[in-house]
């Protein structure tokens, strides 16, 4: 299971400010979509070699002080029962306020690994300052700026020191299962679905014990296909604030989402495709899962002669770059198209474990870089020679060239079209990489 790190703290105590310069300083996927910052909560990170997830819980708009500390407090809750670590940032130039003694109070007592972080310590006055929070009852303080990034090198260490590789022993039988998790936001019909795809043949259905906590794991063997379904729907604690709902499915779905080999990602047909969507499938894409979009509620929608294809190169649009995912139109309450989700899951299922003979991709690769030669660099030729598939669980491939730091986006793109083309990697990120020869 991976592991996840949830940052909490009052408002303006600069959580984003942190988060983001976590995410972009190490690449990481949340896209700048626009859109308020609450679509953005969660990305990977990776750290020494260690890879966790990050998940933000600001981001809601209060509407008097009182709810707000309530909300904030709900959020530091479930961070603490979710996650496996906590960051707890406070404002060394504002100093310590209630609602922080409040969260120190909450988090003192988790047995969860807690980091106190004070930020916007830019300066040596600052430094001394900010010993006061020694009185908040933990053990070390982080100084930190995360506008400047001073500091952050040795909180990371810390965290992932704690970072075990994590201990992947799975039950076999049930390891050897495809694993399709569904995902997506509250209310497009998650749990409609996985009735749907159930029936009421309950005796089919034996529920393992989810390896995650609250997820749902379901057993389904019906008609010659077997596989494991991971449901992140009718998890919700009965709390009615939009906020904290968001805050947990988000916390569920990318558990879900590291577990499952494809995810099934729902959108609501009446609404389109959101930026929280396009967040969640490029989460997904970067934990190199298999992806396939279900545009449910397809019953509700007007139709003309082209509105399907025209709503698919829509969203294709959206989630560009990587476009070479199946959509299909369903309505999980109605069971239109519901068993054709199963065997295109299976199919994208297969392309993921797909392995290619090294001498039937050099004899197709080759000649795709002879039709189109990579750009000239610095007057030096690059030349490709060979390729290789890598062992590794999302199909990745290496080509060996004399200049492998050289070679830019475009032509990258060009080899993993030639890769789609020639062989189904439909529904799977395809990861390409240049080594010296």
């Amino acid at each position: 299971m991976s592991y996840t790190v949830a940052i909490v703290g009052r408002p303006n105590v600069g959580k984003s400010t942190f988060f983001n310069r976590l995410l972009e300083q190490r690449k990481a996927i949340v896209d700048d979509i626009s859109g308020v910052t609450r679509d953005r909560q969660y990305g990977i990170t990776e750290w020494n070699g260690k890879t966790f997830n990050v998940i933000d819980t600001g981001g809601f708009v209060p509407d008097s002080d009182d709810i707000f500390e309530k909300e904030i407090r709900k959020q530091v809750r479930i961070a603490i029962d979710e996650a496996n670590a906590i960051v707890f940032i406070v404002d060394v130039a504002i100093g310590i306020t209630e609602l922080d003694e409040a969260m120190a109070d909450l988090l003192r007592r988790t047995t969860k690994p807690v980091y106190l972080v004070v930020n916007k310590v830019d300066n040596s006055e600052r430094h001394l300052e900010a010993a006061e929070f020694y009185s908040l009852g933990f053990d070390t303080i982080y100084n930190i700026s995360s506008i400047s990034g001073s500091g952050t090198g040795e909180l990371l260490d810390a965290i992932t020191d704690n970072i075990k590789q994590e201990d992947v022993a799975e039950v076999l039988s049930e390891t050897a299962l495809p694993k399709f998790a569904i995902i997506g936001q509250p209310n497009v019909g998650k749990s409609s679905l996985l009735n749907s795809l159930i029936g009421k043949e309950r005796t089919i259905v034996s529920n393992i014990a989810g390896t995650t906590r609250d997820t749902i794991h379901t057993h389904y063997n019906l008609f010659n296909k077997e596989f494991i379904l991971i449901d992140t729907a009718g998890l919700r604690k009965k709390n009615k604030e939009k906020d904290d709902l968001e805050f947990y499915s988000v916390i569920r779905a990318i558990n879900a989402m590291d577990e499952a080999d494809v995810c099934l990602l729902l959108i609501d047909a009446t609404k389109g495709i959101t930026s929280q969507d396009v967040s969640i499938f490029s989460l997904a894409a970067r934990k190199g899962k298999g992806i396939v979009v279900l545009v449910n509620k397809w019953d509700l929608m007007e139709k003309q002669t082209n509105t399907s294809r025209n709503y698919e190169a829509e969203l294709k649009r959206k989630l560009a770059p990587f476009t070479d995912i199946p959509v299909i139109f369903i309505s999980a309450i109605e069971k239109i198209r519901i068993f054709k989700v199963i065997e295109v899951g299976l199919e994208v299922y297969a392309n993921r474990q797909r392995k290619i003979t090294t001498s039937q991709l050099n004899d197709i690769m080759l000649k795709a870089v002879e039709a189109y030669h990579a750009p000239v660099v610095r007057g030096n030729t690059v030349k490709i020679k060979y390729v290789t598939q890598l062992p590794t669980v999302v199909p990745s491939f290496a080509f060996f060239t004399n200049y492998p730091d050289d070679i830019k986006q475009p032509y990258k793109n060009y080899l993993e079209n030639q890769l789609r083309t020639h062989f189904n990697f439909s529904g799977v990120p395809v990861r390409i990489f240049f080594r010296k020869k």
